[in-house]
């Protein structure tokens, strides 16, 4: 799963983003509410975690921008501010959860793998498409009893689309997904990764459906491919 971390204490934000990559979070880290915005605009993520006070624009309209451009990404607003006011503020405005500093990490991870369950339409820990298993605490994949081996961007690939299954996925939003903002890789490269993918669900129910021109969905039964 892969977060954007807002934060301008430099140090701390180095010190989450180190927590939280041995939780097997993939991080990327800006320090102002600017840099923040062009890198959504330039690159996908499954949760937003966004301080507050940020110099130029502050955590409240870095929100409000994400929410006027029907961003609907889930936005955990984690900041030392925690009055009651501001919390409420906050929620109205678009974010999803809120967590006060100092927090315990064990507490800051649950809330995150909820807020993406939920996005994903998952109350549980454990994603299901016909006969594929995605565990969201484990980050593993199971094909019935059989765990499936997977590349790192094997794995990205396939999280994005179990996550969002039913729904379309376009190849720039994998590109966006997979590989780091600047890189020279292309939609031919996701291409490659769904026909590896296909190979390894190969007999599953679940199956990698292509949309000509658009992207992919991964769906429960047979179906064009």
């Amino acid at each position: 799963m892969k977060l954007l971390l807002v934060e301008d204490n430099e140090e701390f934000a180095l010190w989450l983003s180190k927590a939280l990559r041995t939780e097997r979070f993939e991080v990327d880290c800006v320090y102002d509410g600017a840099t923040a915005i062009s890198r959504l605009e330039q690159s996908q993520y499954d949760l937003l975690l966004l301080d507050l006070r940020l110099p130029g624009m502050d955590g409240r309209n870095v929100l409000r921008s994400i929410r006027r451009r029907r961003n609907d990404m889930p936005v955990l607003v984690v900041t030392a501010n925690a009055s009651i006011d501001v919390k409420v503020d906050c929620l109205d405005i678009g974010a999803d959860d809120y967590v006060g500093k100092p927090f315990e990490m064990r507490e800051l991870v649950a809330r995150i793998k909820a807020l993406i369950r939920r996005h994903g339409r998952s109350s549980q820990s454990i994603v299901q498409c016909a006969d594929l298993q995605f565990d969201l605490d484990m980050q593993q994949f199971r094909l019935g009893d059989r765990l499936l081996e997977l590349t790192q961007r094997e794995h990205r690939v396939l999280e994005s689309l179990i996550l969002r299954q039913g729904k379309t996925i376009t190849k720039t939003h994998l590109v966006a997904q997979v590989f780091e903002l600047g890189s020279e890789a292309g939609e031919s490269a996701i291409e490659t990764y769904i026909y590896r993918l296909r190979r390894k669900l190969s007999g599953a129910q679940a199956r990698i459906i292509t949309l000509r021109g658009i992207g992919y969905v991964l769906k429960d039964g047979a179906g064009p491919t």
